[in-house]
Formats: C-alpha cells, structure tokens, sequence
C-alpha cells in the first residue's frame, strides 16, 4: 500500500462525511451531541432526603421548569437569546438556543409536596425529602383463642 492510498484512508473527504448518514446518525456522532446537550447530575441520598444538583450554567432561575407527574420527576430548561445589529451595508441576526429535559422515577419514600429547589452559580439544586417512617410499635404477641 503506498503512503497516498494511507493517507486517503486515514483522512476521508469531507464531503463523503457529510453524506455518510451512517456516520451522521449513528451512535459515534449523534450519541455524543445528546450527551453534551444533557447537565452533569449528581444524586446523594442520606437518611432523611435525596439531593440532587445539575450543572447547568448559563441559563436563569425563570428558564426552569420543574414537574411531577405520578412518580417521575422532570426537570427541562429553555433559553432563548436573540441579538440584532443592523448596519447600512447589512443586518445580522444572532441568536442562540439552548435546552435540556432529564426525568428520575422517585421511590415512594419521598415527599413530593416539600421539594425544594434553588440555583446558584450555575447549579440547580434539588432537595426531596424522605416520609416521615411511621415508628414501629413495641412487640406484641397474639395468641390465638
């Protein structure tokens, strides 16, 4: 094989990329661009509640939303920025867009009426309190009649 055909494989065309749907859909490209659009997440569970924080700056306290449906937590969050110049030789729009939506199915040990959520620097935390574990009776023995 001489170094030219080495070259050629090692360094495919642009344009066979481009149009390569294989590589344009399939898990290498398309799996990694999901991954980058989601928040890093940390859960910690302790004896009396789950914490959960999102790395997820950028965005403002109104751009969250934050809902409970039976047992699935969905956090998402939207924001939308537009920038307009006009100029007398052109008009140029920027604008940029970015969004995110993650679900967690809570265990039925926690309250859902007493969640609280904050955001500070960039980071969205979430505290879900545990039920209060109704206290077990002292032993008692039944006998049967």
């Amino acid at each position: 094989m001489t170094n030219l055909q080495k070259k050629e494989n090692a360094l495919p065309s642009l344009m066979s990329d481009f149009f390569d749907t294989d590589k344009f859909f399939g898990n290498r490209w398309f799996d990694k661009e999901i991954e980058r659009s989601l928040p890093a997440v940390n859960i910690k569970e302790t004896e009396k509640d789950f914490s959960i924080e999102f790395a997820a700056p950028g965005f403002n306290k109104t751009d969250f939303k934050i809902n409970i449906e039976t047992s699935l937590l969905t956090i998402s969050a939207v924001k939308k920025e537009e920038k307009n110049e006009e100029n007398s030789r052109f008009t140029r729009k920027e604008f940029a867009y970015n969004s995110f939506s993650r679900s967690f199915t809570l265990p039925q040990s926690v309250n859902t009426e007493h969640i609280d959520a904050n955001y500070t620097d960039g980071i969205l935390k979430l505290l879900i309190p545990k039920k209060e574990e109704t206290k077990s009776s002292a032993k008692k023995e039944i006998k049967v009649s």
